[in-house]
């Protein structure tokens, strides 16, 4: 599989996301909206931070089952339940991204919904990737 991360110059500056992503691979992989659930299906962590991790490691985890590492993300989808909570702790979030999922950044939207199926949850992550 191949990436190309396109970020045209005259759009504003992308900041832990790529305005575009070009893929191309055999392989594509729809992953469901993750949470924070653990193993047995409770919704873990009291902070939007911890609840954010939790959701990336599960969504790469799925993705992983595929035999696809973060750089195969082409798309990823953060639905909140606060979005200005979100972006007050835009940075920290972003530390977390980094350090899971590395700066090879998918395309990206987050996007403010009431609530998720899980009630306690306050952000999910989907995607698709693109495997060789």
């Amino acid at each position: 599989m191949s990436t190309e991360r396109v970020n045209p110059s005259d759009l504003s500056p992308p900041t832990g996301f790529s305005h575009a992503v070009v893929a191309t691979g055999s392989r594509v992989v729809f992953l469901a909206g993750q949470t924070a659930l653990d193993a047995d299906g409770k919704v873990v962590g009291g902070t939007l931070r911890e609840q954010f991790e939790r959701a990336l490691t599960n969504l790469l985890a799925a993705l992983a089952a595929t035999g696809g590492t973060p750089a195969d993300l082409a798309r990823v989808t953060v639905y909140a339940t606060d979005v200005a909570a979100y972006r007050t702790q835009a940075a920290e979030l972003g530390r977390v991204w980094r350090r899971l999922a590395g700066r090879d950044y998918p395309a990206m939207a987050v996007v403010e919904v009431v609530r998720l199926w899980d009630e306690e949850a306050m952000v999910e992550l989907d995607g698709f990737a693109v495997l060789p």
